[in-house]
């Protein structure tokens, strides 16, 4: 019984350790993206590409005028669409020269905004 402990325990001391991710010095373009996820995945470059342009296409629809209006991507962002109204003309000062001003009206608009989620924060420290 006692032997069978101590196996258990040497398996959990084997595990492997995480995978260290180094730190990119130039961006990244959409073809070297696709490349490396390719070579770690074990896809194909033409199958990595259809994911991503599936992944677009459900943004899109969530994202659209009468879908809901946010998508998650688990763990690492949440985009959410914001309804900002109309705004009158109006007569003001420009604050860096001093002088007045007329700012122009603003019609009705949708806007993005991209909610970063723990995970991502986690990153940047």
């Amino acid at each position: 019984m006692a032997a069978k402990k101590k196996a258990a325990k040497k398996a959990v001391k084997a595990a492997p350790a995480t995978n260290r991710v180094k730190a990119i010095a130039e961006p990244m373009t959409k073809t070297q993206i696709i490349s490396q996820i390719s070579e770690n995945s074990g896809l194909t470059k033409k199958d990595v590409g259809k994911v991503f342009d599936e992944l677009t296409d459900i943004m899109e629809g969530h994202l659209k005028k009468r879908g809901v209006g946010h998508f998650t991507l688990p763990g690492i962002m949440k985009v959410v669409t914001q309804k900002k109204p109309a705004t009158k003309a109006r007569k003001g000062t420009n604050p860096f020269t001093g002088q007045e001003t007329t700012f122009a009206a603003k019609p009705a608009r949708t806007v993005v905004k991209i909610r970063p989620l723990k995970k991502l924060k986690d990153f940047a420290q």
